[in-house]
């Protein structure tokens, strides 16, 4: 995923000379997990610039930038990092465009590398895109696989509204091929991964690898699971998500963050409200625990697993279907 990044800010550079990248180790070091490598020996330091350890102060800039023009990709290094950048993110790029009614738009994007599944500590592991999709004015993307890492990166570059554009840290070294093509699903648009009959499990980002295996391990126990990558949280695929659920009529939301206030509550309410009459059993989650990150030994016990996700499936109300399911001893 990390070169499918990497080739989306190079052709997007080259295709438009308005596209700068700033951040934090961005330029020589080619950033931390490598997806600026070669930008500023291409593009030269003016395109792709190293800047001091200051959030706040690189999104401010940022800001700055688009209000001359320029159409910036800010890197933070860490989920965790960001935070002291917030209020720049909500207080400013969220709000320009309604401030100015519409006169003033910001085309920023703020690329997010978060989750967990490398083994680090606090700060360097977490899932902020409750914060994030919490706040109007912003969109919120994505990628769990690498095509959708270039081609969402794209859309998200070249997109005149903020867009935070979070980079499963987990999925960076994966050796998939990708295709640099623009043709994939737009923001806003969610894609069935996996077709099922029984129940959908619904997920985004780094669960997606979790949630299809969760599906061919239940295929022999006798359920067809169907799984959905959401891909944008904001704007969020209502239509994809009801029409998959009113399908099945069970569902299970997963993700890494906590659950309490989540991403996945928001979800499971608005199933509830929309397709309730279709419903065959209650919205269930599997998230992270409502804890701060733990020490990585512990993380395993944390993140989302195919043995967690099995337990809520089977916990999706199958006493009434003919012949009944049993997930015992999965």
């Amino acid at each position: 995923m990390a070169r499918a990044l990497n080739a989306a800010l190079r052709d997007s550079m080259a295709a438009d000379r308005s596209v700068h990248v700033l951040g934090e180790d961005v330029g020589a070091l080619g950033g931390v997990f490598r997806v600026t490598d070669g930008l500023t020996a291409e593009f030269g330091e003016d395109r792709c610039t190293d800047t001091p350890l200051a959030e706040a102060g690189i999104l401010g800039s940022a800001i700055g930038m688009c209000l001359y023009g320029a159409r910036p990709v800010v890197e933070m290094q860490f989920d965790a990092f960001a935070h002291p950048a917030f209020e720049q993110l909500v207080g400013h790029a969220a709000k320009m465009r309604n401030r100015t009614r519409g006169a003033v738009s910001l085309p920023l994007t703020v690329r997010v590398p978060y989750g967990g599944g490398i083994g680090g500590v606090e700060h360097h592991s977490d899932s902020s895109e409750a914060y994030y999709t919490h706040t109007p004015g912003l969109h919120v993307v994505t990628p769990a696989t690498v095509d959708d890492a270039y081609g969402l990166l794209r859309q998200a570059i070249a997109s005149d509204d903020p867009v935070v554009f979070l980079e499963p840290k987990r999925l960076y070294w994966g050796k998939q091929p990708f295709r640099r093509t623009l043709d994939v699903p737009p923001i806003g648009r969610a894609v069935v991964r996996r077709p099922g009959r029984d129940a959908v499990l619904i997920t985004y980002g780094p669960s997606l690898e979790v949630c299809l295996e969760t599906a061919e391990a239940a295929e022999p126990l006798g359920l067809d699971v169907a799984v959905l990558d959401l891909r944008s949280l904001v704007p969020l695929d209502d239509e994809t998500i009801c029409e998959v659920v009113r399908r099945t009529g069970r569902a299970v939301v997963v993700h890494e963050a906590t659950g309490f206030g989540g991403v996945g509550a928001e979800i499971a309410a608005r199933i509830t409200e929309r397709c309730f009459h279709q419903l065959e059993a209650p919205v269930l989650r599997v998230t992270g625990f409502d804890i701060p990150y733990p020490p990585p030994k512990l993380e395993s016990h944390h993140l989302p697993s195919v043995d967690r996700v099995l337990d809520a499936l089977a916990r999706l109300q199958w006493d009434g279907r003919p012949g009944g399911v049993s997930l015992a001893g999965a």
